[in-house]
C-alpha cells in the first residue's frame, strides 16, 4: 500500500521531502522499515529521523549521509503492508471500498465502487459513473467483509437519467 512519495532533496544533509498519504501518514516515525520503489528497483530502508517542514515530512533514511546518496531515492514512492496502517472505527482506504457492491436500503443493486474520489465537502463514492457523496445522510452500512455498501440517496441520484 503506497504511504508516501519522495518529492525531493532538502539540504545538504541528506534529508529527503516526503509527501505522504492521508492515511500513511501515521505510519512514518523513527525506526520504521518501508520499501521504496524508484527506478524499477526496490529497496527496504529504515527511517532514521524524521520532521515535519510546511506540510511535508522531511525523512533521514539509515545509512544515508549526505544529499549524493540521498538522490537515488528522489521520486520514490513508500509502501507498507496493508495491515501496518492504523485505522479508527469506521475509518477506511480507498483500497477497502473499491470493488465493493452498492446496495439501496430496498435490496436494489447499483454497481461496484470503481474509485473513490476526494473533495473537501466529502469523499464521493463513483459508481457507473454517478457519484454518491460519503456523508452519514446516505451511507447506511459498510460491510467489508462482505464488500457491500448500503446506501439511502435521495431519488435521481442513481436512477438512470437516460430518456
Amino acid at each position: 500500500m503506497p504511504i508516501g512519495r519522495i518529492a525531493g532533496l532538502f539540504g545538504i544533509r541528506g534529508e529527503l521531502k516526503c509527501d505522504p498519504t492521508t492515511a500513511g501518514r501515521s505510519v512514518f516515525s523513527p525506526g520504521v522499515e518501508l520499501r521504496c520503489d524508484v527506478n524499477g528497483r526496490s529497496e527496504i530502508v529504515s527511517i532514521e529521523d524524521l520532521r515535519e517542514h510546511k506540510g511535508r515530512l522531511l525523512l533521514t533514511l539509515h545509512g544515508v549521509a549526505d544529499a549524493t546518496a540521498a538522490e537515488r531515492f528522489v521520486g520514490g514512492t513508500f509502501y507498507v503492508d496493508r495491515d501496518l496502517i492504523p485505522l479508527e472505527a469506521g475509518e477506511y482506504l480507498d483500497v477497502d471500498l473499491i470493488g465493493c457492491t452498492l446496495r439501496s436500503v430496498d435490496g436494489t443493486i447499483h454497481g461496484r465502487v470503481e474509485r473513490v474520489e476526494h473533495y473537501p465537502a466529502s469523499d464521493m463514492l463513483v459508481v457507473a459513473g454517478r457519484m454518491v457523496p460519503m456523508v452519514h445522510a446516505f451511507i447506511r452500512s459498510i460491510d467489508i467483509a462482505k464488500r457491500e455498501i448500503t446506501v439511502d440517496v435521495p431519488p435521481g441520484l442513481l436512477d438512470d437519467n437516460t430518456e
